[in-house]
């Protein structure tokens, strides 16, 4: 397979736990054509011996649509990465930046950061299984340890064994002190290093994550780096991804408004409907959409109310976007 060009990695949609799921990158697909999606970290003991219909299933409609691993054996990463490969994935991403107590537990995650040459040896496994891009996504560093050279250690480790690309959260990860929640906001950001990993690495793929909350922010760091990652605030207000297409890659959004996305969006809602899927599972993802118009709350409560009752339909989204005005949200707020 020929390595995708830089414009691959140009926007993404972050990783996020029990966030990022099937649903969710079906409804954000709908809001742009070119965003790279990813999947929830799954570990790769679960890719191998799990359900994978469950754990990894997708549409195909979610393409480009990425599988983050975690783990730190490089014999099950390679399997994992295959059998990933070999569901159809466009990528296969390592998880080298969640500090949560399960990871933890499990020595991988943010822990990697101190295990650089072990990462590489990761890459350099699932490289040789699959002929998708291989990527790795991390932290500037853990705990006490010098972002300088950690962040450099870790990205000559992986890009030496045939890394695709680089993401990097621009926070330390604390272990020991802070909560997975409080090392989302609490470590400051340091954008200026990863410009500094990019400025002496000028020809690898390097991406940036963390903070980062509008589009016009994105364009502001695609002039140090090679892609842009939003995490949180593409979830919780996803009416921004309208702009990604044509802001970013200069093409039109694929639909003229949320609305319209939304209403596309149904024919997906039924499918999974008719599989059994509970309405609230598809529509906890679309909670955050139209903020900032008036009725957006009516929105929210309606379908938090009615959504989550048994035998819940379409009838009950479109009731709930009944209630939103059409209006611009700053001739509303006039």
């Amino acid at each position: 397979m020929t390595a995708p060009n830089r414009d691959f990695w140009r926007f993404s949609v972050a990783p996020m736990m029990e966030w990022t799921d099937r649903y969710c990158r079906a409804f954000h697909r709908h809001l742009s054509r070119h965003a790279l999606l990813y999947s929830e970290m799954v570990a790769a003991n679960a890719v191998i011996h799990g359900p994978r219909e469950r754990l990894i299933g997708f549409d195909a409609l979610e393409q480009p649509v990425a599988l983050q691993l975690g783990g730190n054996d490089p014999k099950a990463l390679a399997q994992a990465a295959r059998i990933g490969a070999e569901w159809g994935y466009a990528e296969i991403n390592l998880n080298c930046g969640c500090p949560s107590n399960r990871v933890q537990g499990g020595a991988f995650g943010a822990c990697l950061m101190r295990e650089p040459v072990l990462v590489g040896d990761c890459v350099a496994a699932m490289k040789a299984e699959v002929s998708i891009p291989v990527t790795v996504k991390c932290r500037l560093g853990v705990d006490e340890q010098d972002i300088e050279p950690a962040l450099d250690a870790m990205a000559d480790s992986v890009f030496a064994q045939g890394c695709d690309a680089l993401i990097v959260h621009a926070r330390k990860a604390w272990l020991k002190g802070l909560s997975p929640k409080d090392n989302r906001t609490i470590p400051p950001l340091d954008y200026d290093r990863v410009h500094r990993l990019k400025s002496r690495l000028p020809h690898k793929v390097i991406a940036i994550n963390g903070g980062i909350e509008t589009i016009e922010t994105c364009v502001q760091e695609l002039a140090h780096v090679d892609g842009v990652m939003l995490g949180r605030a593409a979830y919780n207000n996803p009416e921004l991804l309208l702009k990604v297409d044509p802001v970013l890659f200069g093409q039109d959004a694929p639909y003229p408004d949320a609305f319209a996305a939304l209403e596309a969006y149904e024919r997906y809602i039924a499918q999974q409907l008719e599989k059994g899927v509970p309405l609230h599972a598809i529509t906890r993802h679309i909670l955050g959409l139209f903020a900032g118009r008036r009725g957006s709350r009516a929105f929210r409560r309606h379908l938090s109310t009615e959504g989550v009752k048994a035998g819940a339909g379409l009838d009950v989204l479109r009731m709930a976007v009944s209630l939103v005005s059409r209006e611009d949200p700053a001739q509303d707020a006039a």
